[in-house]
């Protein structure tokens, strides 16, 4: 599959799988969607569609000129912050209620410089162990550009009842 562009037309749509009703999410994707982290209400995260079969999400960030460095283009972190998320809410798909799936090692490749605006992210599980997962992820522009490519792993804990 050739990830250099993709349709923005049928990105976050109802196809194949993919749910971009709220109320049909896994619990705690939905928790996450109605309570977002700061970080990801700063990035101006909106989850568009899943598909829990796959381990896959798509989502928006509506970034905006505060995610920039000064010439104008978003900052490296932000950029790695939304590729996080994207690839966060796509190994979350399947956690069970109480767990969570913290970042253990994260890579993020820039390809072209991303901008203020709507953009557009894909998370993917590549392989899902029982205490790890690797993980995959893409960020776009409203053209179908991409601008930075990521991959990341992740491990499970139980979080304690207090």
């Amino acid at each position: 599959m050739d990830h250099t562009k993709i349709d923005i037309d049928e990105f976050g749509t109802a196809r194949d799988g993919f749910i971009t009703s709220a109320q049909d999410w896994p619990p705690n994707v939905k928790a996450a969607e109605d309570k977002p982290s700061p970080s990801s209400a700063h990035l101006g995260l909106e989850l568009l569609a899943v598909d829990r079969e796959r381990g896959m999400v798509e989502m928006a960030f509506n970034a905006s000129d505060a995610l920039c460095n000064k010439w104008g283009g978003i900052q490296g972190g932000n950029v790695a912050a939304m590729l996080d998320d994207a690839m966060a809410f796509a190994i979350g798909l399947n956690l069970d209620w109480g767990q969570i799936s913290p970042t253990l090692e994260l890579k993020v490749s820039m390809m072209a410089p991303a901008r203020p605006g709507r953009l557009y992210a894909t998370g993917r599980v590549v392989r899902r162990g029982r205490s790890v997962g690797f993980v995959e992820g893409e960020l776009y522009n409203d053209e179908g550009q991409l601008l930075a490519a990521g991959s990341s792993t992740a491990n499970f804990v139980t979080l304690k009842k207090r």
